[in-house]
């Protein structure tokens, strides 16, 4: 199993049917795809945990992981004896997600377990840096139905929605952040539908959140006033 090259990162180099073809390659392996699948939750995890949860053996789990770093889809850090890996950067999780929800077909459960477990996955989860599943579809759609987000004409935020993610966030939140656009949609892999992600987060993840507007509430699920 031979590492492959850096896959094309930006609109500056030059895309043929080799870089293709060789990126592909990259994602054709099932190990290696259920790989990158399991980081997106965003956690550095380790080259055991991985191999544990991809069932191979912790060396095939090693060639694999050497394939995905070299190709730029992972980023490794070494402390002690531990290897962690990470997706490489939130492209690389967008990229990820999107080919999910575009090809990916979910599996029948082998299991009150699993049934249960796939059931959870798909009411709500974090994926990479955004909430996902049906509270994350419900959300996007609860500050659509609120004026909070202008969906109509690309997406914005509107003058109500900037003052309150400013009050959730700080103002710091809002400033623009290189070239990423401030918030954008995500095509959500388990219901089909866009869901919301902020580019940037919290400042302070402890901080409490403004009241939510009730239509916002009642919209999502939640009760007004609930943090949640």
């Amino acid at each position: 199993m031979s590492p492959v090259g850096p896959i094309v990162r930006n609109n500056r180099d030059v895309l043929t049917a080799d870089s293709l073809a060789r990126f592909a390659a990259v994602l054709a392996d099932r190990s290696r795809a259920g790989i990158c699948l399991a980081l997106l939750d965003r956690r550095a995890w380790t080259a055991g945990e991985l191999a544990r949860h991809v069932g191979v053996a912790r060396s095939t789990a090693s060639a694999h992981l050497t394939v995905l770093v070299s190709a730029g889809l992972l980023a490794e850090e070494r402390q002690g004896r531990h290897r962690y890996l990470r997706l490489a950067d939130p492209e690389t999780a967008q990229l990820v997600e999107d080919l999910a929800a575009a090809v990916g077909v979910p599996g029948r459960p082998s299991s009150l377990r699993a049934a249960r477990a796939a059931g959870q996955l798909a009411a709500a989860r974090t994926c990479y840096d955004h909430l996902a599943g049906v509270l994350g579809v419900r959300l996007f759609d609860a500050l659509v139905d609120a004026e909070l987000i202008n969906a109509r004409n690309g997406l914005a935020l509107t003058s109500a929605g900037r003052v309150w993610f400013a009050d959730l966030a700080g103002a710091g939140a809002l400033r623009p952040s290189g070239t990423r656009p401030l918030v954008r949609t995500c095509l959500d892999w388990t219901e089909r539908r866009r869901d919301l992600r902020l580019v940037r987060a919290c400042a302070d993840p402890g901080a409490v959140p403004p009241p939510v507007p009730a239509a916002t509430c009642r919209s999502a699920g939640a009760s007004p006033g609930s943090a949640s």
